[in-house]
């Protein structure tokens, strides 16, 4: 090896909650890990509160457990408790509580950079773990037994394994000249913190509508995080109301459920997009998080996506090592990619499903949508599996690496 290049274990490259996930896995491992992240991203506050928020669903929250992180987290956590689901003026309806199995919540609602500085402030005592930010890679080199990288400082590093935690623009995917299936639904998510009259108890709502869902998340301090999906020239004409004409339209949209929504704070709207890569590994990479696949955030359920890509990866890692093979080698690798895809196809599977029962303009699909969330309600066993297989539950996920 040249003098002066530092030889890791693991690169990953992304310092948001992913890859910060996949690092803060690997922290007891004995593995010198790097991570790679541009900038920090700063949080888009509304109503004093980062607009970007996640539902960590409950077997993704006892994963956060198992890495240290919940316990910075858990005072500014949410509890889900129920969720209220139904489809705009029509009479069908479904609710999930959490006592149903036999939990006290069915997730967690949190700010995203607070989920972030948790993850972070879980590597703070690790000496295998070095976090460099501002930083990049200027070069990169692929070779058979490592992969070697210049950063934009100088810093030279190789490593058997890089892992692509760069989201859903990934440069390092790009750079493995990996393409990406993708779906643009041509629809933007406008999202932002707004205050109701009635307290919300823990209850997530979301309401179906010829457009896509309206949803209405329980926060901390009496406030909800809304996600508005609308189609590109609806979701324009939406922002560009003042603050009287949004919250008016809101309130006529979401309806009186919890009385009306009193204040509306800053809004921001993102184009949807779903895309999955055509290959989640290749030798001496692998790709997580959005940088592997991303979905319509019709049931919040991205990151739970990649936190589970991320202990899986890391699991693979460390048996690699304790059995003495090459973890970025592609038969180790192929390991994480099939316990991955079963639930990654599953979910982007159910999301796109949905999204075209809920916008089809044909017009007996409501009266069968209806019935078909009364069929679910009814249902227990039916309605219970489905509740731990969305809870992440029984899914072959490591809660903490052996």
């Amino acid at each position: 090896m040249n003098q002066g290049i530092e030889h890791v274990d693991v690169v990953i490259v992304g310092g948001g909650m992913v890859g910060l996930a996949c690092a803060s896995a690997l922290k007891g491992s004995g593995l010198q890990v790097v991570v790679i992240e541009r900038c920090e991203a700063q949080p888009f506050e509304s109503l004093g509160m980062d607009c970007r928020v996640s539902a960590i669903v409950l077997g993704n929250q006892r994963i956060l457990e198992g890495l240290g992180a919940w316990q910075y987290l858990q005072a500014d956590a949410q509890a889900m408790h129920s969720m209220k689901i139904w489809d705009d003026q029509h009479a069908g309806g479904i609710r999930f509580d959490a006592d149903e199995i036999a939990e006290d919540a069915l997730g967690y609602l949190v700010e995203n950079s607070r989920l972030q500085a948790a993850l972070k402030r879980s590597l703070l005592h690790s000496d295998t773990v070095q976090y460099l930010c501002p930083a990049s890679i200027e070069h990169i080199d692929w070779l058979s037994d490592r992969v070697k990288m210049t950063l934009d400082d100088g810093h030279q590093f190789s490593t058997p394994l890089i892992v692509g935690a760069d989201g859903a623009r990934s440069w390092l995917r790009e750079q493995a000249d990996i393409g990406v299936y993708a779906r643009d639904y041509k629809q933007k998510a406008i999202v932002a913190n707004v205050r109701p009259l009635i307290p919300h108890h823990g209850v997530a709502f979301q309401r179906f509508t010829p457009s896509g869902p309206l949803a209405m998340l329980p926060m901390k301090d009496g406030l909800c995080s809304i996600v508005w999906s609308q189609f590109n020239e609806e979701a324009e004409q939406l922002m560009a109301l003042d603050d009287v004409g949004f919250k008016e339209a809101l309130n006529m949209t979401f309806g009186p459920v919890l009385g009306r929504i009193e204040e509306v704070g800053r809004r921001a709207a993102f184009p949807l997009k779903a895309q999955l890569a055509m290959h989640l590994v290749r030798p001496r990479l692998a790709l997580i998080g959005d940088a592997a696949h991303s979905i319509h955030p019709l049931a919040g359920l991205g990151v739970n996506l990649g936190l589970r890509d991320a202990m899986v990866l890391a699991q693979e890692i460390v048996d690699a090592k304790k059995y003495g093979e090459d973890w970025g080698e592609l038969s180790v690798l192929n390991r994480y990619m099939k316990l991955r895809m079963p639930d990654v196809l599953t979910v982007m599977g159910s999301m796109e499903g949905f999204h075209r029962l809920f916008t089809s303009p044909m017009p007996a699909l409501p009266l069968l949508r209806g019935l078909g969330m009364k069929a679910m309600g009814n249902t227990g066993v039916l309605k219970h599996l489905l509740m731990k297989n969305s809870a992440g539950l029984h899914l072959p996920v490591p809660k903490q690496i052996s």
